[in-house]
């Protein structure tokens, strides 16, 4: 869901913070920028002629472009859309490795070759300069906040959509006065559909839950549609075609924009009122259970690694698997613990910053000095970087959304649930880890009395349900975009053959 504590393009962090990111749970440890991917950085030769520049003036931006950021010695995947709406263009950004997708442009503009975007609001602005070549491609300059760089972006042709044995179709719903968009889509037998509203992790993402290519909510609404169960998928607040919501905006706030998709599913006659059910991931794995409780149109409730501790619990016990599963030795982890601590607490309390913005000071010191020389150099001023990165981290902590998951326990809602649960875990999941979540889980749901769930662990599963090595997030990128065998037929199966979620 989308978040103020939502990714920071290119400038990451030394400490785990804890942001239910993307479906994935938080970012991991990282020095300065995200993880490079090989690839061909060198700039083209901009042509001079008057044949070319006749072309790059006439030529529209209109279309899809792919390429990378090429800034602090890393590599960053690029991509961008560029539509025209009444002759004034407009156009997203995807930043993939750093859980960035749909982020809307500003200051387009395309005039003799030269183009010019934007995205993302001050301090955090990236900026691109750069020119339309002859050859189609798109090169330049790229700025944010103390790092410099180059881009270079290339057209690519989109391929056609698959034709798919059901129904497609483009819906929009409300929650007072946010506008969600989103796609439904419906089996071609026989109707009224059991149906699934499906809910994403924290940070803004589309309504695919896309995480580095991989299409995790789509792959999943087509195969339950496949199976005879209308999915409901939407973009979050502020991507793709959703308005944009508030700083103030919390777990709470997006609980009710799944309520108003319930109450737009049961508006529709090929829908069964009686069978709507939720399926969230990660921070979706909160909403779903509070709408359960906040409404007797829900059927059922499919947790896709949900959170049964407290968030701060969760940061804690994540960030030490982690940094465990990435290399860092016992001292390097608890120290990095224990600063951890201090952040959260001075969040939660208001007192102390003073302190932890000096400690982290001298931890992105260090990562400072210790970074490649091309990095540093990225960076300019160092003591100005060092600053600008304390501000970023200590700034994400003291948003509202964060306060409310640091200390929201999902444990009485859980108890509250009288629906039937199925609750699904990775094995390798270092994001929310699965034994001490599920525990937590089938536990309360047993104190609250309810006599209807079941559980499925995947023991190679990593947050994203992929087949993985340690779980650690830095190896998603590197892994096949597709789902550990059974996971898809455990959910159908269920949704299908449960009398509490198929009516029987």
């Amino acid at each position: 869901m989308s978040s103020s504590s939502g990714p920071v393009v290119l400038v990451a962090l030394v400490l785990v913070v804890g942001v239910l990111a993307q479906g994935c749970a938080f970012p991991a440890p990282a020095s300065t920028v995200v993880p490079a991917v090989a690839t061909n950085s060198e700039p083209t030769a901009v042509p001079t002629t008057a044949a070319a520049e006749a072309s790059q003036r006439g030529a529209s931006l209109e279309g899809h472009w792919e390429g990378a950021v090429d800034a602090a010695g890393q590599t960053i995947v690029t991509r961008v859309d560029f539509t025209t709406d009444g002759g004034v263009l407009a156009g997203t950004v995807d930043f993939p490795q750093q859980l960035a997708l749909g982020l809307p442009l500003a200051k387009i503009e395309h005039e003799a070759g030269k183009v010019h975007f934007e995205a993302l609001p001050q301090p955090r602005t990236a900026i691109f300069d750069g020119e339309l070549e002859d050859n189609g491609k798109i090169t330049g300059t790229f700025r944010q906040a103390e790092f410099e760089g180059t881009f270079h972006l290339e057209r690519v042709q989109t391929q056609p959509a698959e034709k798919v044995p059901y129904h497609e179709e483009e819906v929009t719903f409300k929650n007072a006065d946010v506008t969600l968009a989103g796609t439904l889509t419906l089996p071609e037998s026989a109707s009224p559909y059991p149906a699934v509203v499906l809910i994403s992790g924290s940070g803004p993402q589309n309504r695919d839950e896309e995480l580095f290519g991989f299409k995790i909510f789509r792959v999943i609404a087509d195969h339950l549609t496949r199976r005879g169960i209308a999915v409901l998928r939407y973009d979050d607040r502020g991507v793709g075609g959703s308005s944009a919501g508030t700083s103030q905006d919390t777990t709470e706030t997006f609980a009710g924009d799944v309520l108003a998709g319930v109450n737009y599913l049961k508006g529709r006659s090929e829908i069964d009122p009686k069978r709507i059910g939720l399926l969230g991931h990660s921070e979706g794995g909160i909403i779903a259970p509070l709408v359960a409780t906040q409404s007797p149109d829900v059927a059922f409730v499919i947790l896709m690694s949900g959170p049964g501790l407290t968030g701060r619990q969760i940061i804690m016990e994540q960030q030490k698997l982690i940094l465990k599963a990435d290399g860092s030795s016992d001292a390097v982890i608890a120290q990095k613990s224990a600063l951890q601590n201090r952040v959260i607490e001075a969040a939660l309390t208001g007192k102390g910053w003073d302190e932890v913005k000096a400690e982290l000071r001298k931890e992105f010191k260090a990562a400072a000095e210790s970074a490649p020389a091309s990095q540093r150099e990225a960076m300019g001023d160092v003591d100005k970087w060092v600053e600008t990165m304390v501000q970023s981290q200590t700034g994400a902590m003291q948003g509202a959304w964060m306060k409310f998951f640091l200390t929201y326990d999902p444990a009485p809602t859980l108890e509250q649930v009288r629906v039937p649960v199925l609750a699904l875990f990775g094995g390798k999941d270092l994001q929310v880890p699965a034994e001490v979540n599920r525990d937590a889980i089938l536990k309360a749901l047993e104190r609250g009395g309810n006599h209807d769930f079941a559980s499925r662990l995947f023991p190679e599963a990593n947050h994203l349900y992929q087949n993985a090595q340690t779980g650690s997030p830095s190896e998603y990128a590197t892994l096949k975009p597709e789902f550990t065998p059974g996971f898809l037929d455990a959910i159908s199966e269920w949704v299908l053959a449960h009398p509490g979620s198929s009516g029987k």
